[in-house]
């Protein structure tokens, strides 16, 4: 494709200097999600105890929760990064060093996910606040990183591809400003019931999940 064709070329935005190849990098970004992703299912541990198999896998329920809500999560997180990569035809290294942090926080959600299924296995009530808390920063700094994201493409129009709309990546912004505040309602619901508040986790990448190709009034 010629520099013609392109919408940036036409605003008369300076083509920008090759870093990596989209492809290259969403190959990378795969790799670290499957690999955060895989993780989880470590934090399943099988019951040893003789007779007692049945009660301690329903005693179990906390560690199924926290593991789905998260396996959806790092998922959704993988989606959206797909449909994002169809939208770009270009990397700089803003753009390089933002994925990077979106990749840097979904890799440690095995981390806040596994604290909270031992919290909510056999921690106070204390403990499980606190664990919620860990998952929803982390949640939180996810949104952040798409946030610096899309408002990176937004800012830099020669990234896109040539069928992007020109304000598909600021209406993206908001989105992301959603899941930015959304961790904050499952940690309030937290202080009078973390089980609920754990429910109240899969309404985030419920959202994304739904929302993956954009929101309606950017298209």
């Amino acid at each position: 494709m010629s520099d013609l064709a392109h919408p940036a070329a036409a605003a008369g935005h300076q083509a920008p200097r090759p870093v990596v190849s989209p492809g290259r990098l969403e190959a990378f970004s795969d790799g670290v999600l499957a690999i955060a992703i895989t993780l989880l299912v470590l934090d399943l541990h099988p019951s040893e105890r003789r007779g007692g198999v049945a009660h301690d896998l329903l005693h179990l329920w906390p560690s199924y929760l926290a593991y789905v809500a998260s396996f959806l999560y790092i998922g959704v997180v993988w989606v959206n990064h797909h449909a994002l990569f169809t939208r770009i035809a270009a990397v700089d290294v803003g753009l390089l060093w933002r994925n990077l942090f979106v990749l840097l926080a979904a890799s440690a959600l095995p981390f806040p996910a596994a604290q909270l299924a031992s919290a909510m296995h056999d921690g106070t009530h204390g403990d499980q606040v606190a664990a919620l808390t860990l998952y929803s920063v982390v949640a939180a700094g996810i949104a952040t990183g798409w946030l610096a994201l899309y408002h990176h493409l937004h800012r830099h129009p020669e990234l896109r591809a040539a069928h992007v709309g020109e304000g598909f990546f600021r209406n993206e912004r908001r989105r992301a400003a959603a899941g930015l505040l959304a961790p904050a309602v499952p940690l309030l619901v937290s202080l009078a019931d973390p089980t609920i508040g754990i429910a109240l986790l899969l309404a985030t990448p419920l959202f994304y999940a739904l929302t993956a190709e954009g929101l309606r009034a950017s298209r």
